[in-house]
């Protein structure tokens, strides 16, 4: 309908929450009505959750036209596998910090045991700890002490269920029948995903993709002051509109 801006919704990381995208929701406003979505903790196959976000989708849009997807390190995975699985309600995509496959087994396997084993309420802590590691350089404290109290919503049950879920993981034959647009997006610091080395790899994969690094930032990187997502779509879409 004219006059109506495009829809954008905003697929979670493996936190499931949605409240990440916080500080990146005002700036993506001015262009799209953006909505969040949460993931479900009980989710047993990443099917389940593509069946979730369809419904996510149909809510945004009931006329069943397409909306543009952001997700976020897992919900990179699952908005992938979202796009090759309806390929008409989807206008566009930005993956950040994600991949096509997870590459070492053996750590995703640790990271499993670990978290059974670690009492729940000492997560804090361990996030705490990892500050450093998973933060962009010029995030600041109050910022962390935010993303550490809004971490609070998070399950255990939900981690558990994602991280089972990338066990079958890998896209990297069905990537070149992704049909929509995407915009690849690798913080050059992720500590947590080889997120350059994965943007390269399904960069050249997609049939319709652009990639950017961003410079300087951790894979949490969305809470960052000097990270407008608004304005790298912007640009993105800009400059595909000047080639087309």
């Amino acid at each position: 309908m004219r006059g109506l801006k495009p829809r954008l919704l905003l697929v979670p990381g493996i936190d499931g929450t949605g409240q990440l995208f916080y500080r990146q929701i005002p700036g993506l406003e001015r262009r799209f009505a953006v909505s969040t979505t949460r993931l479900r903790d009980t989710a047993e196959s990443m099917e389940d959750l593509v069946d979730d976000l369809h419904q996510a989708v149909s809510r945004m849009a009931p006329d069943g036209g397409p909306v543009a997807l952001v997700g976020e390190s897992f919900g990179g995975a699952l908005t992938l596998s979202y796009a090759l699985t309806h390929p008409q309600r989807v206008e566009r995509l930005v993956i950040l910090n994600s991949f096509a496959h997870f590459a070492s087994p053996a750590r995703l396997s640790l990271g499993y045991h670990l978290l059974r084993a670690t009492p729940w309420p000492l997560m804090r802590i361990v996030r705490t700890l990892n500050a450093g590691r998973m933060h962009s350089a010029r995030t600041e404290r109050d910022e962390i002490r935010r993303f550490h109290d809004l971490m609070r919503s998070t399950t255990r049950e939900g981690y558990l269920s994602r991280l089972r879920i990338l066990r079958g993981y890998d896209l990297r034959d069905r990537l070149p029948a992704l049909a929509p647009p995407v915009l690849y997006l690798a913080a050059d610091r992720d500590m947590l995903v080889p997120a350059v080395q994965q943007a390269r790899l399904m960069s050249g994969l997609s049939p319709r993709a652009s990639m950017r690094v961003l410079e300087g930032h951790g894979h949490s990187c969305l809470i960052a002051p000097d990270l407008d997502l608004a304005a790298i779509i912007d640009d993105w879409i800009d400059r595909a509109g000047e080639t087309s």
